[in-house]
């Protein structure tokens, strides 16, 4: 089958990977352009480029493909390739309605949560937010609707209590390649069973913002634990800035402490709103690198009952 892939970020590697090695043909790769990045603005490669460039793929990278001579470049591309099949993960883009319909199997997806739950743009980060318990990847045919086309093949896995947005990112961008593979496969051979989507089930997971990561010690120990494993936590410990990579949730209890006080400076334990403690794992101090909590606590002597805010 000739295939057209659009993907950008790391996400999609594996995707990009598992269809180049597969007996499929690779006949173009459209990404997002490159970015400047650093105090040089250096012009960076999207992952997806620098991937597609390993195995010798033609990238494209238009600024849009809705509008302005770039779109109309790039259908020209696209016409003069005829692909079969166009495979979309995490491209940033929204493909226009010409687009979705040229090829001959149409376009697919593949999604980073179960669908029709968490639709949109952050699915990883919202189901560790909020706590959920299982997740997965989700192939579907691309409609016109943000994440609503009909789903084709879904396989989950649990998320491990302490599991961070980092870790869970690149199990689902594994579990994707897989997907993919097998989602083409039985498209080509007639065996795929679309299934319509319950708009009723559905929820949106829009883009993080920067304000999220801020850890407010007045909720329960699970909120303030999953805030940090979902978008990495920051508090102001001495007036500067603390972040807060991993955490677990204690066993230990102290309901007359304040909210935010830390109570255990052995293991750099936090009070939250419900009473329970959250210990931190792994930190970065403002100024310095990332390290585990015991590193940071032999340079670093904490009082007992000193705030974080």
């Amino acid at each position: 089958m000739k295939v057209v892939f659009m993907g950008t970020p790391e996400f999609a590697v594996p995707c990009l990977r598992a269809l180049a090695e597969s007996e499929h043909s690779v006949a173009a790769v459209f990404t997002q352009p490159d970015k400047p990045k650093g105090r040089g603005y250096k012009m960076i490669p999207t992952p997806v480029k620098s991937e597609a460039e390993e195995y010798g793929l033609p990238v494209y990278q238009p600024l849009s493909l809705r509008k302005g001579d770039d779109a109309a470049e790039s259908m020209k591309i696209l016409n003069d390739i005829a692909p079969d099949l166009i495979v979309v993960t995490a491209y940033g883009q929204i493909l226009p309605k010409e687009v979705l319909e040229l090829p001959r199997y149409g376009c697919i997806n593949i999604h980073a949560s179960i669908l029709p739950k968490y639709r949109g743009a952050a699915p990883i980060n919202w189901v560790i937010l909020n706590g959920e318990t299982q997740t997965g990847v989700t192939s579907m045919q691309m409609s016109e609707g943000l994440d609503t086309g009909d789903m084709l093949i879904a396989k989950s896995t649990e998320i491990g209590k302490n599991e961070t947005y980092e870790e869970l990112y690149k199990r689902l961008s594994d579990m994707g390649g897989e997907v993919l593979i097998q989602t083409i496969n039985e498209l080509e051979a007639g065996t795929l069973k679309p299934q319509k989507q319950d708009d009723s089930l559905s929820c949106y997971s829009p883009m993080i913002r920067k304000e999220m990561s801020a850890l407010d010690f007045s909720k329960p120990a699970a909120d303030v634990h999953n805030t940090i494993r979902g978008v990495t936590g920051f508090a102001m410990l001495e007036g500067k800035r603390l972040k807060v990579y991993r955490s677990e949730i204690s066993d230990n209890i102290a309901p007359d402490a304040e909210n935010g006080e830390i109570v255990d400076t052995a293991n750099f334990s936090v009070k939250c709103g419900d009473g329970r403690l959250v210990t931190f794992l792994e930190v970065q101090p403002e100024g310095k690198k990332r390290m585990r909590t015991e590193d940071f606590l032999r340079g670093k002597k904490l009082a007992k009952g000193e705030k974080l805010n």
